[in-house]
């Protein structure tokens, strides 16, 4: 589908990716270096706990959906940590380091992300977040300051983007059709991939401003599209 082929005002809805597109993680290496240090006593270079960092989050990435209820969370989180403590070289119980890992994570929006909620908002449009992500995504949203409800995370739902399911489940939820609804996120694999197989229109944030044809370098690019004042 062309956005260029469809009115001034196609919209009825609009969809938001979280992680890379709502919110981010502030600082993790140099919070999960010192937290490591008072929690259970072991010092690391920040080098080291970016690199550890890193691995925990591919692999909370390709198991968040996991995370479903508290005692399937609570699980996940230990597993995170387990990936820490070995790319860190660390053999102590995993159970003893997730209150560090948790410690260190601390959730941020992008400062287009509010502006932009408000745009769509005053635009009269319905919003709904839809991401992968474990069932506390609701709450971490909150933690980096933003009220956005209804949430589709891909552990509650059972459906991780690109699957379209997720998309169906929100399009559901908000009572809109796809022709008339846009998604944006910043990855092209699930994101746009998904979106698409949903029948959704969607523009791929890239916040390096390297991206081509569909592209967004600003959250706050997309509100032309829907006829909200930038």
């Amino acid at each position: 589908m062309s956005l260029e082929t469809c009115p001034r005002r196609p919209f009825d809805a609009v969809l938001l990716d979280a992680f890379g597109t709502l919110i981010d993680v502030h600082e993790p290496a140099r919070r999960l270096r010192r937290t490591l240090l008072e929690r259970i006593g072991v010092a690391v270079t920040e080098e080291a706990a970016a690199e550890a960092f890193a691995a925990e989050a591919g692999y909370y990435a390709a198991h968040c959906h996991e995370g479903s209820d508290g005692a399937r969370l609570a699980d996940l989180y230990r597993r995170c940590a387990a990936v820490v403590l070995d790319r860190l070289g660390i053999d102590r119980d995993p159970a003893e380091a997730v209150a560090a890992l948790r410690e260190s994570i601390a959730f941020v929006a992008y400062p287009d992300a509010a502006p932009t909620i408000a745009g769509i908002a005053g635009a009269g449009l319905k919003l709904a977040v839809v991401s992968n992500a474990d069932c506390s995504l609701p709450s971490m949203l909150r933690e980096a300051g933003l009220e956005i409800t209804p949430v589709f995370d891909s552990a509650s739902t059972g459906s991780s983007k690109p699957d379209p399911e997720i998309f169906h489940r929100a399009l559901r939820s908000l009572g809109t059709s796809a022709e008339r609804t846009l998604h944006v996120g910043d990855t092209p694999a699930a994101d746009g991939a998904g979106a698409r197989a949903a029948g959704v229109h969607v523009r791929i944030l890239d916040r390096s401003g390297g991206g081509g044809t569909g592209t967004i370098s600003a959250l706050t690019d997309l509100l032309p599209l829907i006829g909200a004042p930038a």
